[in-house]
């Protein structure tokens, strides 16, 4: 019995010093600050309060997925841009001739957003890119209005995926 508490104790003494990342960011070691300007909104559809929320959003997933130090000042890593298009647009109508479906078709809400970001550290890491996301949603049941913040926080939220993949996971 005693000789299986040797490779057990060896094994957790292993493990604990590994240190695994699963969010698959890449981020050299000598990176120490960002700096997230404002984005924005220069969309013909206006939401007032999506450039703060993107950029918000921005930096809660830079703060919660990096060791990386907010700042307002030169920084290692640089995002700047703004928010491009959002709108809605009917992607399915529904035939009323059709048996068995629910009445209603299918609108699709789309943000772009144009990034710019810069590597102080290594330009060659640096992009400068629109992002575009949509998400579909029913248009019978509830009102537009009453789905509309919660499907714009699901789309930024995508978005601040993608840049931060990147920016920081090199998933080009």
């Amino acid at each position: 019995m005693k000789k299986l508490y040797v490779p057990l104790i060896l094994i957790v003494i292993l493990f604990n010093s590994c240190s695994i990342k699963f969010n698959g960011a890449s981020i050299p070691a000598e990176m120490k600050t960002v700096n997230i300007i404002f984005f924005e909104n220069n969309a013909p559809l206006v939401v007032p309060n999506m450039s703060s929320k993107f950029t918000e959003n921005l930096r809660n997933r830079i703060r919660n997925q990096t060791s990386l130090n907010m700042t307002t000042n030169e920084a290692h890593a640089i995002f700047s841009g703004t928010i491009t298009n959002y709108d809605i647009r009917p992607t399915t109508m529904q035939d009323a001739n059709t048996r068995g479906v629910t009445a209603g078709g299918t609108n699709r809400m789309s943000i772009s957003v144009s990034v710019k970001y810069t590597n102080n550290l290594n330009q060659k890491m640096s992009f400068e890119e629109n992002f575009e996301r949509h998400l579909d949603f029913p248009t019978a049941g509830q009102s537009f209005q009453s789905q509309e913040q919660r499907l714009i926080d699901q789309v930024l939220d995508l978005l601040t995926e993608d840049i931060f993949n990147r920016a920081f996971a090199n998933w080009n």
